[in-house]
């Protein structure tokens, strides 16, 4: 898969990451909550694809699972279906992920994706079919880049002793082949409202750093680590110390990306 379509299918993933995960109002205990949510990705207020979520977490671990499928006028041009699952435990303010899989489909071309963690660290990344890593243009991914990092659902969950604390960090993530490093600064307090949720968020502008994985002069990478028009709006998670995303834009080169809730359902 080429370098500019696996870095926007990465910030798409990251982007549908951060709705993948509980509404805050429905998780109003430290105990687990099972959860089924849906979320509408826009490009100039034109729908271009629908996703689905099912997500258990509290305050010790996570697990998430969900589909995406390209729509409206998007189906005709790119019909995209994507599957992703994480799971996972917390240790202090950050996810620690076990394993992590995504399956993606664009028309005729096809990419699965797993990793297995150990001990905060990548034991395992596969991909179908593999990265070309042997250009002499490659920046390689080392060993110690895969040390303390998260997949890109994981990203999504941030633990936080209170709104002010949760942008001020950086997220290093990995996504089976692309590394990069989220940094989150805060841009501001709000207010969210959709069914199932409505209450006050939290909001980040988020810099992408590229750290390796990738062909230097890559355009596209280019394009997203000089990119200041990222952002996610978070809320907490009931009384679980984690917050969540509620909203996500992603500037791209053709227009801002926005994914956003629709709808909570609790699942009893």
């Amino acid at each position: 898969m080429p370098e500019h379509t696996r870095l926007r299918h990465a910030v798409a993933v990251l982007a549908v990451a951060s709705a993948a995960v509980p509404g805050p109002a429905l998780a109003s205990s430290a105990d687990a909550t099972s959860l089924r949510s849906e979320y509408a990705t826009s490009l100039y207020g034109i729908v271009l694809a629908r996703s689905t979520f099912k997500s258990r977490i509290d305050r010790n671990g996570f697990n998430i699972s969900g589909e995406l499928t390209s729509s409206g006028v998007a189906k005709i041009f790119d019909d995209t279906r994507a599957r992703a699952s994480a799971n996972g435990r917390f240790e202090a303010d950050t996810p620690s992920p076990r394993s992590y899989s995504v399956d993606y489909t664009a028309g005729k071309k096809k990419k699965k994706t797993t990793i297995a963690f150990a001990d905060g660290s990548v034991s395992s990344a596969k991909n179908s079919p593999p990265v070309r890593t042997n250009r002499p243009d490659w920046i390689r991914v080392e060993k110690e880049h895969l040390a303390g990092v998260v997949d890109p659902i994981s990203a999504a969950l941030v633990r936080a002793n209170t709104p002010a604390d949760v942008c001020n960090r950086t997220i290093r993530v990995f996504d089976g082949a692309l590394r990069v490093d989220l940094q989150l600064s805060p841009a501001g307090f709000g207010t969210a409202s959709v069914p199932g949720y409505k209450g006050d968020t939290v909001k980040c502008v988020v810099r992408v750093m590229p750290v390796s994985g990738y062909r230097k002069g890559n355009k596209s990478i280019d394009f997203i680590r000089k990119s200041k028009d990222i952002s996610i709006a978070f809320a907490p998670v009931g009384n679980s110390g984690v917050y969540a995303p509620v909203e996500a834009t992603v500037g791209t080169q053709v227009g801002t990306v926005k994914v956003q809730a629709v709808r909570f359902e609790s699942l009893k």
